[in-house]
């Protein structure tokens, strides 16, 4: 059930931080992708610390949400698209 979640956080996220970046990113489907991707690992990384409960599912869940967030974000730094956030 964890893995799923971080799947679905994920994807939001990562196509939340595509949003942002100027350009639209890389499209809802590839942010989604590399969202899900990184939240996968983090989740998983973060769940090597053995918490357990309701502390470890909400611990896991923002690892996940931060490593979401620097995929998309690193993966568009390493392709050579230099985004800046939007002016509002």
């Amino acid at each position: 059930m964890d893995v799923l979640t971080w799947i679905l956080v994920g994807t939001a996220i990562g196509w939340g931080t595509g949003k942002i970046l100027k350009g639209e990113g890389y499209g809802p489907i590839m942010d989604g992708f590399m969202g899900a991707s990184g939240a996968i690992v983090g989740g998983f990384l973060i769940s090597m610390l053995e918490l357990s409960g309701y502390r470890g599912f909400a611990v896991t869940t923002i690892g996940a949400m931060i490593c979401a967030v620097a995929v998309t974000l690193l993966t568009a730094y390493l392709n050579g698209r230099r985004h800046y956030a939007r002016q509002l």
